[in-house]
């Protein structure tokens, strides 16, 4: 997983609450397990009409094309527990999602995903949103060590994050990566458990 520490880039707005999952990635992109190509079927039924033909969905004009922040509503990612979520917002490029609040498990997924979460409140998600939808090329930075979002008129708010989360995050440590730490130990382990019993092995 890619460490995330500190991002300067564009974001796009969406200003809709209640954005469950299946908004994310409707449930025919559900078919593989591979994190890469689920770009395509993120929001797609909001980005395509019946047709299949492109309508004009903020997250594909032109000024907002290599946002990597995602500025949102409130509840955002609720629904079903589905990876792929995540999965499609990371591989459009998507590394932080500023909302609101998050339904619990996406916002773990996307820790599990090297994306950060933030959740600040109405009155300072609306005004970033704002800043976002002028759609002028205005960078936001967000500090992940500093725990801080500043927007395009230097205007700096603060957020929090569980220490375990941030330390993940930050040292790009996924679930598996966090166990191979302990590689050393599992490996003695199974040596003396080799000795203890053998017919398991």
């Amino acid at each position: 997983m890619e460490p995330f520490t500190r991002l300067t880039a564009t974001a796009v707005p969406l200003g809709m609450d209640n954005v469950d999952t299946d908004m994310i990635i409707p449930k025919q992109f559900l078919k593989t397990i591979k994190r890469t190509g689920l770009s395509r079927g993120l929001f797609y039924d909001l980005r395509f009409d019946d047709n299949g033909d492109p309508v004009d969905f903020v997250l594909d004009r032109p000024e907002y094309q290599g946002a990597q922040i995602l500025i949102a509503g409130d509840n955002f990612g609720c629904g079903s527990s589905r990876e792929h979520a995540p999965w499609a917002l990371l591989d459009h490029g998507i590394r932080c999602i500023i909302a609101e609040s998050f339904a619990d498990i996406f916002y773990g997924n996307c820790f599990k995903n090297g994306i950060l979460p933030i959740t600040l409140p109405v009155e300072q998600v609306r005004h970033l949103r704002a800043l976002a939808e002028r759609g002028d090329g205005g960078r936001f930075t967000v500090d992940l060590d500093a725990q801080t979002v500043t927007d395009p008129e230097v205007g700096t708010y603060g957020f929090e994050i569980e220490p375990f989360r941030k330390h993940c995050l930050y040292n790009g440590l996924d679930d598996i990566a966090l166990t191979l730490e302990n590689d050393a130990a599992i490996t003695a382990f199974e040596e003396q458990d080799k000795q203890r019993r053998p017919w398991l092995f």
